[in-house]
């Protein structure tokens, strides 16, 4: 069944309710399968425009009369994604995760913006260039949806779909600090633990320390939406995000299927993790691409993280409780904080989306530090795993149980164990939860506490790769 993905403000309300709704769960069958990677541009945009009738992980409950109030004034009110946070995430938004993505160049005869949110004067890498670092993540993730997006973004700001095939296959074509920032975002997406002092030697080549840790905020709140799109399964805008994909089919209709240049329509991606490629445009991953670290490496993780220096600049601690007012915590400053001091606007934001999520309501303080625990471990993050294990240690964990933990989690009731499998495919790699992954857990507990779980992670995913792309020292 295909799934209209457009809203109208000329449509009927009852309609607009009915499409909020989604898919029947009982019209498509859930898919124990990743979904598939496309090796080639072509395959690319066949599976960009199969998301458009993607099935939505979540059931939602009919519109409530205030809903209904609400989309006569903002038809979106009542699409998938917006329902969910506001039933389930209030006062967290998206913009949580992109704080540092940059400002969009106004289209024109677009709409103004119905929020207006003051740039921070300190965030200042190009949009069009950060764009390029999301579509790099989003391919190594194979979050399709931000892929399309992405895609749009970058053929408004002036990109073409030759040079969105030489991101995806020759980086030659474009100047050496873009270059050496590319290489930057696909490893800290990989592999946040493998990020090294000589990686950031050659960013600082071409950048200012500030400058990496806003591209290393900017590429981990990237992989941050690349979860939550994921986790909660939203289909593809009908409209390609409505950000200048050129317009084709019967009556302007958006369509990916574009034509791609002779000379890369059997080119296959050089930034996709396509390890286990046997023939053909596409593959399903089988395993994650990050195998999870031994006790042994976790322990001597752990110590060189205490021992190292932070690899990016930090605020002094008396200005960075200056910058954070009301949010700074009483006694030391952490460090994370003193990064994020950096940026006096987008900072204090980004603290505040955190503090936001550990306040918000559905799982308790042991959930969290679980689910903070299983992603930092996954991505052997390990400023985020130390301070995880702290905060288990704080709460009643011992020895055993945190063993238990990294082991078979016998002492985990069967719910539990079923939302560490999510919280712990989605670190890997998005696309690793399947369907049967997020409904067993779904069916183990209830829609509030898997949204809940996959914001989660997405804020974790993002913490994980700031803090060890800065190297910090586990205090």
């Amino acid at each position: 069944m295909h799934r209209p993905c457009r809203f109208s403000c000329h449509l009927a309300l009852a309609l607009i309710a009915n499409l909020a709704m989604g898919i029947s769960r009982g019209e498509t069958p859930v898919v124990d399968a990743p979904r598939p990677t496309p090796v080639t541009r072509p395959a690319m945009k066949r599976l960009l425009e199969e998301m458009k009738s993607r099935r939505e992980r979540i059931p939602l409950p009919d519109p409530t009369d205030a809903e209904k109030a609400a989309a006569a004034e903002d038809p979106a009110a009542l699409l998938y994604e917006n329902r969910l946070r506001a039933l389930y995430l209030p006062g967290t938004e998206l913009r949580g995760y992109l704080g540092f993505g940059g400002t969009a160049p106004k289209r024109p005869n677009a709409p103004p913006p119905k929020v207006v949110i003051e740039p921070d004067p300190a965030v200042t890498l190009d949009y069009g260039f950060k764009t390029r670092l999301f579509w790099i993540a989003s391919r190594v993730n194979n979050c399709q949806y931000c892929l399309g997006h992405q895609e749009s973004k970058l053929l408004a700001v002036g990109m073409s779909d030759d040079d969105l095939a030489n991101l995806d296959s020759d980086w030659s074509a474009f100047p050496e600090n873009e270059r050496a920032a590319f290489t930057f975002a696909r490893k800290l997406t990989l592999d946040p633990g493998a990020i090294t002092d000589a990686d950031i030697d050659q960013c600082l080549a071409h950048f200012t320390g500030k400058e990496i840790l806003e591209m290393a905020l900017s590429v981990g709140g990237n992989n941050a939406i690349n979860r939550w799109k994921e986790g909660i399964g939203v289909a593809q805008a009908g409209n390609g995000g409505n950000s200048g994909w050129a317009q084709t089919g019967a009556g302007g209709i958006h369509s990916y299927l574009t034509p791609t240049s002779d000379r890369f329509d059997t080119v296959a991606s050089a930034v996709a993790i396509l390890s286990n490629a046997g023939g053909g445009d596409e593959l399903v991953a089988t395993a994650s691409p990050l195998a999870l670290p031994s006790a042994e490496e976790i322990a001597a993780g752990l110590a060189a993280a205490r021992a190292r220096a932070s690899r990016l600049p930090l605020v002094d601690a008396p200005v960075s409780r200056e910058i954070l007012g009301a949010l700074a915590p009483e006694g030391s400053m952490p460090l994370w904080m003193r990064a994020l001091a950096h940026f006096p606007l987008a900072g204090p934001r980004m603290v505040k989306a955190f503090e936001l999520t550990a306040a918000s309501p559905g799982l308790s303080p042991v959930d969290q530090a679980r689910i903070a625990w299983t992603v930092a471990r996954r991505n052997r993050a390990w400023y985020a795993l130390g301070l995880a294990e702290e905060r288990l240690r704080a709460l009643g964990a011992d020895d055993a149980a945190l063993a238990d933990l990294a082991g078979d989690q016998t002492r985990l009731s069967a719910a539990d164990r079923a939302v560490l499998v999510v919280a712990d495919n989605l670190a890997a790699s998005p696309v690793i939860c399947t369907d049967a992954d997020f409904q067993t857990a779904l069916e183990a507990t209830s829609p509030a506490t898997m949204v809940r779980v996959v914001h989660e992670v997405a804020m974790q995913s993002l913490f994980d790769r700031f803090t060890e792309a800065a190297g910090l020292t586990l205090e």
